[in-house]
C-alpha cells in the first residue's frame, strides 16, 4: 500500500511539474529574448500571460473530457500538443509568433495541470488526499526549483531557444510516464448522458457557494504568485542587477518555502481541522503582504527585505492551496475531473488577469508587482471568512 502511495505520488508530481517547467524555465531569458527581438519586456511578459490564459481557458474542457473518457486518453492529446508547441516556440521569428506558440502549449499543458487533481479525488479523500497531494508537491518542486536553474544555465551558454526544445523533451517524458507508469483511475462513462450533460455540470457547480468561494480563495493565493513570476525576473534582475543565476536561486528559495511548507499540510489538517489552518495562514499571509506593501509605498527599495517578506509570505501559501483545493473537490467525487477543470479555470482566469496587470503597470521598480500581490492577498483573506465557519470541523 505505501508502495503504491509513493508511486502515485511520484507519477502525479512529474506530471505536474510539466507545465510549471515550461512557465518557470524560461524566466531568467525575459531580457535576452526581449534584445532579439527588439521589444520591451513587457511583450515578452504577453508571452506569459498567453500561457496562463490558454490553460485558464482549456482546463473547461480538459475536466469532461476525463470524466467521460478516462483520465489517460486527454493526457495524451494534451502532452503530444505541448511538445510540438514547444518546438514551435524554438523557431519564432518574433515576439508574436512566440505568444502564439505558448498560447497552444498552455492549451496542451494544462491537461497536466487539471488531471493529476482529479486522479487523487479518484484514489482518496480528507486528510489522506492532502497527504498525497502534498507528496506529489514535494515531487513536483524540483520545477520550481531547477527549472529557472537549468534556464539561466542554458542562457548563458546557449541561445534561449535551447530552452524551449529543453521544455519539449520534458513534454516527451510526461507521455513516457503516462503510457508505462499510470494507471486509469476512471471507468469511461460513455454510455451515460454525452459531453453536452459533462458540461451541464458546470451550472451545477457555479451554483455551490461553497465551491466557489474555496476555489477562488485558492485563486487569489496563486495569483499573488502568479503576480511574482510576472514581476520578479525583471525586477531582479534589471532593477537590482541580480545576474540570471543569482535570480534563479532566489525564485527557488521562494518555491522551497510553498513547497517546504506544504508538507506539514496534512498533518495539520488532521489535528485542527483544514478550515482553521486556512484562516490562520492566509490572515498570517496577508498581514506579511500587508507589511511588505506598505514598506514599499514609503520608498523602502531594498532587495533583502523584498526577498525575505516574500520568503515568509509564500511560506503561507504552502497551508493554503493544497488545502482549498482538497475541500473543494470533496464533495465532488464523482465529477472530479468536471470540478478540477472548473477550479482551475477560475483560478487561471484570475492568476492571467494579475499577471496582464502587473506587465501593464511595471513601472521600472516593484510597486506594481508588490500592489498586485496585496490586492490578492486582501481578497483571498475576504473570502476565507466569508466562505468558511469558524467551527467547522473537517473530517
Amino acid at each position: 500500500m505505501q508502495s503504491a502511495f509513493l508511486r502515485n505520488a511520484l507519477v502525479l508530481g512529474m506530471l505536474s511539474a510539466v507545465g510549471p517547467f515550461a512557465i518557470d524555465m524560461y524566466l531568467p531569458a525575459f531580457p535576452a529574448i526581449a534584445r532579439e527581438f527588439q521589444v520591451d519586456v513587457s511583450g515578452v511578459q504577453m508571452s506569459l500571460m498567453s500561457f496562463f490564459l490558454a490553460v485558464a481557458l482549456c482546463q473547461s474542457a480538459y475536466g469532461p473530457l476525463s470524466d467521460r473518457f478516462g483520465r489517460k486518453p486527454p493526457l495524451y492529446f494534451g502532452l503530444g500538443l505541448f511538445v510540438l508547441a514547444g518546438i514551435g516556440c524554438s523557431f519564432a521569428p518574433n515576439v508574436e509568433t512566440l505568444i502564439a506558440f505558448r498560447f497552444l502549449q498552455g492549451v496542451g499543458s494544462c491537461a497536466a495541470m487539471v488531471i493529476p487533481r482529479a486522479i487523487i479525488r479518484d484514489l482518496h479523500t480528507g486528510h489522506e488526499a492532502a497527504r498525497l497531494m502534498a507528496t506529489s508537491m514535494l515531487v513536483f518542486s524540483v520545477s520550481p526549483i531547477l527549472a529557472p536553474l537549468a534556464g539561466s544555465a542554458l542562457t548563458a551558454f546557449f541561445s534561449w531557444r535551447v530552452i524551449f526544445w529543453a521544455i519539449a523533451l520534458i513534454g516527451l517524458g510526461g507521455l513516457a510516464v503516462v503510457l508505462f507508469l499510470l494507471p486509469e483511475t476512471h471507468k469511461s462513462d460513455q454510455g451515460k448522458g454525452g459531453i453536452a450533460q459533462a458540461f451541464r455540470t458546470y451550472g451545477r457547480l457555479l451554483e455551490d457557494r461553497r465551491f466557489l468561494g474555496l476555489a477562488f480563495i485558492g485563486g487569489f493565493s496563486q495569483a499573488s504568485f502568479f503576480a511574482y513570476l510576472a514581476g520578479s525576473s525583471v525586477i531582479f534582475i534589471e532593477h537590482f542587477g541580480m545576474t540570471p543565476s543569482a535570480y534563479s536561486m532566489v525564485f527557488a528559495s521562494n518555491a522551497i518555502a510553498f513547497i517546504g511548507s506544504a508538507q506539514f499540510n496534512s498533518t495539520l489538517m488532521r489535528r485542527f481541522g483544514a478550515e482553521r489552518v486556512v484562516r490562520i495562514a492566509i490572515s498570517c499571509f496577508a498581514s506579511l503582504v500587508t507589511l511588505l506593501f506598505l514598506l514599499t509605498v514609503s520608498g523602502v527599495d531594498n532587495v533583502f527585505v523584498l526577498w525575505g517578506l516574500l520568503f515568509v509570505s509564500f511560506g503561507c501559501l504552502g497551508f493554503v492551496i493544497p488545502s482549498t483545493a482538497v475541500l473543494a473537490l470533496e464533495e465532488h467525487g464523482p465529477i472530479a475531473g468536471t470540478a478540477s477543470a472548473l477550479m482551475g479555470t477560475l483560478q487561471l482566469g484570475t492568476g492571467a488577469v494579475i499577471i496582464a496587470l502587473v506587465s501593464a503597470l511595471y513601472d521600472g521598480t516593484s510597486v506594481s508587482m508588490v500592489s498586485a500581490i496585496f490586492v490578492c492577498a486582501l481578497v483571498a483573506l475576504t473570502l476565507s471568512f466569508r466562505t468558511m465557519k469558524p467551527k467547522r470541523i473537517y473530517p
